[in-house]
């Protein structure tokens, strides 16, 4: 127990540093629209949009491809909404006011990361159905998790967890499906 207990604070001690770092850093404008820009798509209404525009263009692979992307992040919610419960661990935003950001966390923990989890989770797995969009959607959902740390909504490891929880899900629903 007491192993594990230094493990986390170590952890938290460096989650708390990056906090103080952040929340006060003072980033140009553009890279302000852009985190904000991100954590927006990455609220849901881009991971839909793919998936219509999937079902229109997506040819023979469509159903399979939207069915399993979108059992992935149903997943993930339900998991990440269960941990979170476990977990109640407190927001950086609750902890300590953020120089610029107003954006408001969407519940009231923090670990781990649902937007990092679905971003993850719905990019790796239609980027596996269709890597020609492998790329672009990694990096929409590198944008996505960076941006709950930037914003003040996560820690770093709230957001590593999730990533890594999202990429495990979407690749297991890729190799359930295909």
């Amino acid at each position: 127990m007491t192993m594990t207990r230094a493990v986390w604070g170590f952890i938290d001690n460096r989650d708390r540093r990056l906090m103080r770092k952040v929340h006060r850093w003072r980033p140009p404008r553009w890279f302000r629209i852009l985190m904000i820009s991100a954590t927006r798509c990455g609220d849901g209404w881009l991971w839909y949009s793919l998936g219509c525009i999937l079902l229109v263009f997506g040819g023979p692979r469509r159903f399979t491809a939207v069915l399993a992307a979108g059992a992935a992040a149903v997943t993930g919610i339900c998991l990440f909404k269960l941990i979170k419960r476990v977990s109640h661990r407190a927001r950086p935003c609750q902890l300590e006011p953020h120089c610029w950001s107003r954006v408001l966390p969407p519940d009231q923990f923090s670990f781990p990361s649902g937007h990092s989890i679905t971003a993850f989770a719905v990019a790796v797995c239609i980027g596996l159905f269709y890597p020609q969009l492998q790329d672009a959607l990694l990096f929409i959902a590198v944008c996505v998790a960076a941006s709950r740390i930037i914003l003040g909504m996560h820690f770093l490891s709230d957001v590593i967890a999730g990533s890594a929880i999202g990429a495990a899900l979407g690749y297991s629903a890729f190799r359930v499906f295909f």
